[in-house]
């Protein structure tokens, strides 16, 4: 889930690093809400912990927010609506005003980068370039909308073109945006750009398992000069915060990353109102005979294992032509075994899974590989006796209908299957609830455009896999989601047509 327009490539997999934590020298100033511009404990005196994955020991209490928090950040953001200058200001200033964030971001990159791989595990080296200032990047994209948000004009044929009409994009209102764990900053600002550049206001849920910077962002929005109660942050527990803030009356529009099944829950409880989704992914990679094994095989490691395999849409599913099988497994093996696991503030390759909950999640996967007979090639095991590591895992040989090859495990798990006939690895790759991503590997144009239009997935890559860029949309067939994130695409998720006619 990077955001740029070039891949940025994994570096060499290094020897060095170990389980054993160092010091992170950094902890979270911000553990209060952040409602109307100030930061303020729960109404209800509830808090959660956050636990060092590296350690599993806590790192701090936040204050949990409920119903009566949401009430209260639904209202600061509703009445920054309707009565507030940011829908009402020029779009120049509210991107002005969205690039100053983009600025503050880089100023504090060092600190937000430790404090992104504090709370969530990932290395160090891929907090700093990538999540913060990708995180930046996204925000000073959108700040160049939003001066360049218009209607049409339009041909009226009725009473022989006596009538003149136009459209207007108008912000949506209050929105509600629910965001994933895997990405803290970086998902927070793949919603706040397109919202705030179209003039709307904000009611932010960020993960229970990663809180931190999302506070962080809410304070650097303050500091940009953006007003109070257009952006609040309201940390607390899913079915308690996030479904107060799905269901509530005055919020405009719901935006949700996360698991299908809170998908459809939210579906239930926010009634009519616009609802975009970006849910997860079993993303297929095929391999033809005539790629460049060695790039395919670095290029599949990394749409994999990047972030620990804690990615929508990781290359899970791999299907390799059977004329190339073996040495295409024999080389991802070696690459695996090479990569490094321990302390993400060390030079690794991976740290720790964001928490128990999903350490259990991806062990219990491995597991019943296990028991079902899978071909287990590399990893399968814990990384490390304390914090949640595991161990980068390759199953080769697995049929379609093993477990581990048709749900999501979000962890670094990888199943390669060999196929033949090109007819029947496209039914194969297609045959999942999910539609996410893919990647196609060969040299022939011929084979990419013709393969490329039969994948049902909404972003296919060709000799490559997780390469983003600000303007190119990105979102899912099926079960992956509904609407599109980034790009020109994303703005339309936060704008009203209205038709005047006169």
């Amino acid at each position: 889930m990077l955001s740029r327009p070039v891949s940025i490539a994994a570096p060499a997999c290094r020897r060095f690093g170990s389980a054993a934590a160092s010091s992170a020298a950094v902890q979270p100033a911000i553990t209060q809400l952040l409602i109307n511009g100030k930061f303020v404990d729960a109404t209800e005196g509830k808090t959660f912990a956050t636990v060092d994955p590296r350690t599993e020991e806590k790192v701090a209490d936040f204050q949990s927010a409920t119903k009566p928090d949401v009430d209260k950040a639904v209202a600061a953001a509703r009445k920054a609506f309707d009565e507030g200058p940011w829908p009402r200001m020029s779009g120049q200033e509210r991107g002005q005003k969205l690039s100053k964030l983009a600025d503050l971001i880089m100023e504090n990159k060092e600190r937000l980068a430790k404090l992104e791989t504090l709370d969530n595990g990932k290395p160090l080296f891929w907090s700093e370039n990538a999540d913060i200032p990708l995180s930046a990047s996204h925000l000073q994209y959108h700040a160049g909308w939003a001066d360049k948000i218009y209607g049409e004009t339009l041909p009226h044929a009725t009473a022989q073109g006596k009538f003149f009409a136009y459209t207007l994009k108008e912000p949506v209102g209050v929105a509600g945006q629910i965001i994933p764990w895997n990405f803290p900053l970086l998902m927070a600002a793949w919603k706040l750009g397109p919202a705030l550049a179209t003039g709307n206001t904000i009611v932010l849920k960020p993960s229970e398992k990663t809180p931190i910077t999302a506070l962080e962002l809410g304070k650097l929005c303050l500091e940009a000069g953006i007003p109070e109660g257009v952006v609040n942050v309201v940390p607390g527990i899913g079915p308690e915060a996030g479904e107060a803030l799905a269901a509530h009356p005055d919020v405009n529009k719901i935006a949700f990353t996360g698991s299908v099944a809170t998908a459809k829950r939210i579906g239930q409880v926010a009634g009519i109102k616009p609802i975009t989704t970006e849910l997860g992914g079993k993303s297929p990679a095929i391999v033809f005979p005539d790629c460049d094994i060695d790039h395919a095989v670095d290029q599949v490691h990394f749409g994999l294992f990047f972030n620990h395999g804690q990615c929508c849409c990781a290359s899970s599913r791999i299907f390799v032509h059977e004329s190339i099988y073996d040495e295409f497994v024999e080389k991802s093996v070696a690459k695996a075994k090479a990569r490094t696991v321990g302390d993400p503030f060390n030079e690794v390759d991976q740290g720790p899974q964001v928490d128990q909950l999903q350490f259990d999640r991806i062990m219990n996967y491995i597991e019943s590989g296990k028991e079902a007979g899978l071909n287990l090639a590399v990893g399968g095991a814990r990384a490390a006796d304390k914090g949640y590591f595991v161990q980068p895992t390759i199953f080769i040989d697995v049929p379609d209908d093993a477990k581990l090859q048709k749900e999501e495990i979000f962890g670094p798990v990888m199943g390669i299957t060999k196929w033949s006939d090109e007819a029947e690895v496209l039914r194969r790759a297609n045959d999942t609830n999910f539609g996410l991503a893919a990647s196609i590997f060969s040299q022939n144009i011929h084979t990419v455009t013709r393969v490329s239009r039969h994948i049902k997935a909404g972003t296919v890559w060709v000799n490559c896999h997780n390469i983003f860029d600000n303007a190119t949309p990105f979102g899912g067939y099926k079960e992956s989601g509904v609407g599109r994130e980034k790009g020109k695409d994303a703005l339309n998720n936060y704008l009203m047509t209205k038709i005047v006619t006169m």
